[in-house]
């Protein structure tokens, strides 16, 4: 299990760097920069912003090392190696390496990425949270039960449920419960900043309209996932050695029947956390989905990689955490 565990988690690196890889070459691709969006500046200040942050460096190589060595004719991995250390992106996996995400440059370099993200990411995260409780108590009793009773009234009211789950997006949901709230019973789900520093009803409404997606999904897995596994050999054993249907339910089709459940649990957790852009915007909420949206308008690149960065791995320990679970449920997955 061990073993498992360390392979799993010795992807992360080159994943991580792939992500950098091509976060950096599109930012760095896009027209603009981060003075563009500001009042028009004189040249000598926007070159002596440039020159503070390290934006008038060459991006990937220094073209005068590169040529300098050319013309001596001596082109090693050695001189290529010195062409690349000025580069900014050699600089920014530098700073990577001891956890340094830069300086904002929307902020003038007054306030790091790392700390915004801290100040940013427990309310996504609460949020996300919320969510995820909710479409996980609510979905797959709900699929149980459908499967359960198949072709029952329940079942078919629980399949409209998950079709109109999955068929309407959020952020109309959203809209339609912000009118109807707000409308017919004078109660609106928007809250001040300060309310949004605990873990209070303000994330009661905004979390069950971002689970809902993810809800009807499970419900829709969980039934069908519950009714391959209601067919199979080994459960008409269970009960053909006499073992009462709640342990035939508990013990073998649930435990078999929830792997593909779990197996989705583990993104759809992460994307919870980190798709919840629209949502905040709708409920005002202050966290890093709104940030996220605001750095990419304003070509704050720092923020914009932090941020990225910060979801891939976000996203990458959440599947690990899926393929942990996944062994626990079925050891011969750890065999591969």
């Amino acid at each position: 299990m061990i073993g498992f565990v360390i392979r799993r988690l010795l992807w992360l690196v080159p994943v991580m760097l792939a992500v950098a890889v091509i976060t950096f070459s599109l930012m760095h691709m896009a027209p603009g920069g981060p003075w563009d969006r500001q009042k028009p500046i004189p040249v000598a200040t926007r070159a002596n912003l440039d020159a503070r942050f390290g934006l008038d460096d060459p991006p990937w190589v220094n073209p005068d090392a590169f040529w300098a060595a050319r013309a001596e004719g001596v082109v090693n991995p050695l001189t290529l190696g010195r062409a690349y250390l000025d580069s900014q992106f050699v600089r920014y996996l530098r700073n990577l390496t001891q956890f340094d995400l830069g300086p904002s440059y929307q902020a003038r370099g007054t306030i790091s990425v790392r700390s915004i993200i801290a100040d940013k990411f427990p309310v996504s995260a609460k949020l996300g949270i919320v969510a995820l409780v909710f479409a996980v108590i609510v979905g797959i009793p709900l699929g149980i039960l459908g499967a359960l009773r198949q072709r029952s009234w329940v079942d078919q009211l629980t399949l409209a449920f998950s079709t109109v789950g999955v068929a309407v997006p959020s952020f109309v949901i959203a809209i339609f419960l912000l009118i109807i709230l707000s409308r017919q019973f004078h109660v609106s789900p928007l809250r001040r900043p300060e309310a949004w520093d605990g873990f209070g009803a303000a994330y009661v409404v905004p979390g069950m309209v971002l689970g809902l997606g993810v809800l009807a999904f499970i419900v829709r897995l969980t039934r069908s996932s519950i009714l391959e596994v209601k067919r199979q050999d080994f459960v008409r054993t269970a009960r053909a050695k006499g073992l009462g249907e709640r342990r035939v339910i508990g013990h073998h089709m649930l435990r078999n029947g929830l792997i593909p459940v779990v197996t989705v649990l583990g993104p759809a957790g992460a994307e919870l956390v980190t798709g919840s852009i629209i949502i905040e915007t709708i409920f005002n909420v202050p966290g890093l989905g709104r940030e996220f949206v605001d750095s990419i308008t304003a070509r704050d690149y720092s923020m914009i990689m932090g941020t990225t960065l910060f979801y891939a791995l976000l996203i990458a320990i959440a599947n690990i955490a899926v393929d942990i679970c996944y062994s626990i449920l079925d050891p011969r997955i750890r065999e591969w």
